[in-house]
């Protein structure tokens, strides 16, 4: 989980890096990564190509195309760490939705933590003099967005393979983010083209150790440790883009990482 929190930590922080691009581009590039990796393993293991559940995977993917653009976007106007911290509310989000798509139960230990990781939102737009409103918008925008594919995640269940999955996310990304940055396009030079690229490369291995750490440890135990990318982003943030963050700002982030590791550990012990 430290390995997955760390790659996608470095693919947001050359996100950020890259800004003189434009979003449609970075997302083009994001998935041309990732579809190196993910077409050939599912030719290689024989796997159904296109799955059985396709139009849950047509909507899962619209969704996260939506969620990743977003989030790309508001790091052209709020800081990195900030913005990861908030969009960490994903779970949140998935929870409630969950209710009403999923029928399941939020106890009233969990509404609690909910509301407390909100305060810590409260609290980074209440006393974070650089939270730009849009930026803040688009990073909730994508978080709902999230939360969503986590629920349509579950709702596609384990009939399909994750590779497919991730494929159908991937295609999707390729052709919108294709299409909307013809009339925006910008020619990397050598070192672009090759921090482009490995954009999809970090995403696909922060995605695999993750489904890794799932699969070998107890749930508990090895997803609080996803938090590392928060703490990793913020630190590197600081010294690499001089993004400075208030003692309130990083209040509120402790703040919402604590309700959320809880609500975590909560729900594995339920």
């Amino acid at each position: 989980m430290v390995v997955s929190a760390l790659a996608f930590a470095l693919m947001n922080l050359l996100v950020k890096y890259l800004n003189g691009f434009g979003v449609y581009q970075i997302v083009f590039f994001r998935a041309i990564g990732t579809l190196a990796f993910t077409t050939p393993l599912i030719l290689k293991n024989k796997i159904p190509y296109f799955g059985k559940k396709k139009q849950l995977m047509i909507i899962r993917a619209i969704v996260g195309v939506i969620s990743l653009t977003c989030f790309f976007q508001s790091l052209n106007y709020i800081a990195v760490g900030t913005a990861v911290s908030l969009r960490y509310t994903a779970p949140i989000f998935a929870a409630i939705l969950a209710v009403f798509l999923l029928k399941e139960k939020i106890k009233l230990l969990q509404w609690f933590l909910f509301a407390l990781a909100f305060s810590g939102v409260l609290i980074i737009k209440g006393f974070g003099q650089d939270i730009n409103t849009l930026g803040l918008v688009l990073i909730f925008v994508s978080a709902f967005s999230n939360g969503l594919v986590f629920v349509l995640i579950r709702k596609i269940g384990k009939d399909e393979s994750p590779l497919v999955i991730i494929n159908y996310f991937m295609l999707t990304a390729l052709i919108f983010g294709g299409v909307m940055s013809i009339g925006d396009w910008k020619t990397p030079n050598q070192i672009e083209w090759l921090i482009l690229l490995s954009l999809g490369v970090f995403g696909y291995v922060g995605q695999l150790y993750m489904t890794k750490a799932f699969q070998t440890g107890k749930t508990s135990v090895v997803a609080p440790f996803k938090y590392v990318e928060v703490i990793f982003t913020i630190i590197v943030s600081t010294f690499w883009f001089l993004e400075s963050y208030s003692a309130m700002v990083l209040l509120g982030i402790a703040i919402i990482i604590a309700a959320l590791i809880s609500n975590t550990l909560y729900a594995a012990k339920k």
